[in-house]
């Protein structure tokens, strides 16, 4: 799981501007950071549909944010995948 340190830490590396928590860059952060813990945890248990539908609405409810983020500023979004690692 996404403990409270490493939360402050995703928070902190991405964050906008001082007391910044809700920024789609922040928000993506968070996402990915769960997402890819959830990606490992169903690769132990194939059988975890529950889990398997949170992932996927993650994903998507990250798909949505990034497609906000590159409608607004192309700038931040491009920089903010290129931190992540998303595209290729």
């Amino acid at each position: 799981m996404l403990t409270a340190e490493r939360k402050q830490e995703v928070i902190e590396k991405f964050r906008t501007h001082e007391g910044d928590t809700g920024s789609p860059e922040v928000q993506v952060a968070l996402l990915s950071e769960r997402i890819s813990y959830l990606d490992t945890h169903l690769k132990v248990h194939r059988a975890d549909h529950h889990s398997r539908r949170g992932l996927l609405k993650m994903v998507g409810q990250r798909r949505r944010l990034l497609d906000y983020l590159k409608r607004k500023d192309f700038d931040r979004y491009q920089s903010l995948i290129k931190k992540l690692g998303l595209r290729k």
